[in-house]
């Protein structure tokens, strides 16, 4: 049986891809926000809010810097999973 290529080598998938991000402002900056239905979570992430796991299954955010202003450079390896309430309660 044939090995899957390592995720890390892969390609990322686009930040478009799989829904419409809205644009949220929090006070280090703009942040484009995806939410993620149950069915569409394939994975389990950890949570920055909370530290906790994201469950397959579970309804979630995609969060990542509008542009550079946020925790990073803004493009796809800045992707982060959060609980829908830990992003709500970030300031």
């Amino acid at each position: 049986m044939a090995r899957r290529p390592s995720k890390h080598t892969r390609t990322a998938r686009p930040l478009s891809l799989g829904g419409v991000a809205t644009v949220v402002q929090k006070a280090d900056g703009d942040w484009q926000v995806r939410t993620i239905t149950g069915s569409a979570a394939t994975k389990d992430y950890r949570c920055p809010g909370c530290q906790q796991v994201i469950r397959t299954g579970q309804p979630h955010v995609v969060v990542w810097p509008s542009t550079a202003s946020g925790w990073g450079h803004g493009g796809v390896e800045d992707r982060r999973h959060w609980h829908t309430a830990c992003w709500q309660r970030r300031r």
